[in-house]
């Protein structure tokens, strides 16, 4: 009896390291947010590249990310809803085959106009495509083991700052910025074979997609909506207007707009390591801490702002606190109602879209008439505002633990 149970022993191991594995799926998400996320950020970076390029300003060429959040956020608050209804995993296969066509079409602008075109065809297929990422993340994730799941599928991100804008600067000072959008399109398309090829099956609702004010009612989400959106504001605000700050307030090449990247990204990575205690802890005391830790870094951020040195040391805690902050605020939206959960996830795109058409202009005014120091002091004021509705969010019905 006693050499059974110890021949036994070796299959008990090989089944707990098995349930500590990530699911293969999780990896091709994290591919997808990465080839998202490139096409996201890279613009502000290049922008002053862009500007020169088009004969305009960066200010301008700042406008078409604002009709890219706007239409990603427009398509979020429509189609997202249709999510569990037709398949979150067609949806994606689909929103990326549109990606890549509207890629193209940016790399062949002529003008700012048309970019902003390109741009917003692009957030219409963003627009459904992060919630289909999101919801598949969840649904995939191993009991126990959500946050670690999820957060390595945020890892893509990482990759889209450290191997997307970091090559992109580079690619828009040395070779130039359309060749940019060229290698995205080429990796969304391969993405789009991956898919067709993987042919997962999609857990589909029965029911009609509710419209998503229907998920308004659901206790738990408005508060977190509202997280979502100061926080998110905040970022792009700096985001967007931080490569003109390098480039044109501190003097520095195109280039170091991609080592600042880098070390975002590599901040905003290493922060997976510490999603095993937001497991143990819970998202829902996790994340006003987290919030509270970025708005100590936009303070930082006003301060160190003039100096290189100083902002790259600052910037790194950027991402690690970002990364923390956004992975418990997806595993509380997801966790609300599972049924419910594109169209959670869609109201979640929206309004981080919206916050990039916010953030974009809203900052940009601030940018131009007080500096970077004013914008950064305004991030940390709203970070703090977003901290607060955190805190105050109430328990959802399926929130766990969290």
């Amino acid at each position: 009896m006693i050499f059974g149970e110890y021949k036994s022993m070796p299959n008990i191991n090989q089944q707990m390291h098995a349930s500590d594995r990530l699911p293969p799926a999780a990896y091709l998400l994290t591919g997808c947010v990465a080839i998202v996320g490139s096409n996201s950020l890279v613009l502000g970076p290049i922008a002053p590249e862009v500007a020169h390029a088009l004969g305009s300003t960066t200010s301008a060429v700042m406008a078409a990310t604002a009709a890219f959040g706007l239409a990603t956020a427009t398509s979020a608050l429509l189609f997202a809803r249709h999510i569990d209804r037709l398949g979150a995993w067609r949806v994606l296969r689909a929103s990326m085959a549109v990606l890549a066509l509207a890629l193209l079409s940016s790399a062949a602008a002529a003008g700012v106009v048309m970019l902003s075109a390109a741009q917003a065809v692009a957030g219409l297929a963003t627009g459904v495509a992060l919630p289909a990422i999101y919801s598949n993340a969840a649904a995939i994730a191993p009991p126990g083991r959500e946050s670690r799941t999820i957060g390595a599928v945020l890892t893509g991100w990482t990759l889209s700052l450290v191997a997307g804008v970091s090559l992109s600067a580079v690619l828009a000072q040395y070779v130039q910025w359309r060749a940019v959008y060229v290698a995205v399109a080429v990796l969304a398309a391969a993405a789009f074979a991956i898919l067709s090829h993987s042919k997962r099956p999609d857990a589909v609702a029965s029911a009609s997609a509710p419209m998503p004010t229907e998920a308004l009612k659901i206790p738990g989400v408005t508060p977190l909506l509202l997280v979502c959106g100061a926080f998110m504001s905040a970022f792009y605000g700096i985001y967007g207007f931080l490569g003109d700050h390098l480039h044109n307030g501190l003097g520095r090449p195109l280039s170091a707009n991609g080592v600042v990247a880098l070390v975002y990204g590599f901040g905003f990575g290493a922060a997976a390591f510490l999603d095993k205690f937001v497991d143990r802890v819970g998202a829902r005391r996790t994340m006003p801490v987290a919030l509270c830790a970025v708005g100590a870094v936009y303070a930082g951020l006003a301060s160190a702002g003039a100096n290189f040195g100083g902002l790259l040391a600052v910037v790194f805690f950027w991402g690690l606190a970002n990364h923390i902050a956004l992975n418990a605020l997806i595993m509380r939206l997801t966790a609300i109602d599972p049924a419910r959960r594109g169209t959670i996830m869609g109201l979640n795109s929206a309004v981080t879209y919206l916050a990039v058409f916010v953030g974009t202009t809203g900052f940009g005014a601030i940018y131009t008439a007080s500096g970077f120091a004013a914008s950064a002091i305004l991030a940390a004021a709203l970070t703090l505002v977003s901290a607060m509705f955190g805190a105050m969010a109430r328990k959802g019905k399926n929130d766990g633990n969290s």
